[in-house]
């Protein structure tokens, strides 16, 4: 895992969308296509907003959807189909594919239905973040650290469904859905470059447990530490608990 720290949120969205844009492009160049995964939430905002203004043929990039909550409308404001619309899809011009995950009435099936088609890729580039108590993905802890299976039904627990009420997607907490549709950790960790964005003090504890801390299900991210080509891009803020060593390396 490389670490990448920034002065602020904004040139660590910038470094880590030239990172994904040059991943995408070299995809590209070297088999002609590009599969990537898009994650949502706050910690993608500036990343998404300056990825979509870079020069790539998003008519060769298929794009996956890493997770969305069960039963809500995508016309929700906190739907993940309605930012991913917004933010991405409708910025670009041309992309070949985007596979939404709609797990509104049979999440099972759509588990069925996204794990056919991307287990029969290879993923390029994934763009994702860490959640607060260090979920990759939804998966809480104790993550599923074995499944093969690429997409799951999983609960949530009350400290990223807190996390969802903090950042304003919800009026309250009872509101946060209990239960969503995740990406699996194993297929995640299968993508071959992994550009993740994560700012905010709120997640240097997270941050910390993930780069300093053992390998463990109670914090998810922490795989991250496995794979062969991860960076990790962060703010003054969200690194402010690693120790000098870590920010070294």
């Amino acid at each position: 895992m490389n670490v990448h720290i920034h002065d602020n949120k904004e040139a660590l969205g910038s470094a880590a969308a030239e990172a994904a844009a040059t991943a995408i492009q070299n995809a590209i160049a070297e088999k002609g296509e590009a599969n990537i995964i898009v994650a949502t939430g706050a910690s993608q905002f500036e990343m998404l907003t300056v990825l979509v203004t870079k020069e790539i043929d998003w008519s060769k990039v298929t794009a996956f959807h890493l997770d969305e909550y069960v039963g809500l409308s995508d016309q929700h404001p906190a739907s993940f189909r309605k930012y991913l619309k917004e933010r991405f899809v409708d910025q670009i011009d041309g992309l070949k594919e985007f596979n939404y995950v709609n797990a509104e009435t049979d999440p099972e099936g759509e588990c069925d239905r996204l794990g056919e088609i991307i287990s029969k890729m290879q993923i390029d580039v994934a763009c994702v973040g860490i959640g607060e108590n260090g979920h990759l993905a939804f998966n809480d802890p104790p993550a599923d650290f074995d499944t093969e299976t690429p997409y799951l039904v999983v609960d949530l627990d009350d400290a990223c469904r807190r996390q969802q009420l903090g950042e304003g997607w919800f009026p309250t907490f009872d509101d946060v859905p209990k239960r969503a549709i995740s990406m699996g950790i194993k297929q995640i960790m299968k993508t071959k470059a992994l550009i993740v964005s994560v700012p905010d003090e709120r997640k240097s504890d997270a941050v910390k447990g993930s780069v300093e801390g053992p390998v463990s299900n109670l914090m998810p991210a922490s795989i991250l530490q496995q794979h062969a080509n991860c960076e990790l891009y962060l703010d003054a803020a969200s690194a402010c608990k690693l120790s000098e060593q870590a920010v070294l390396a």
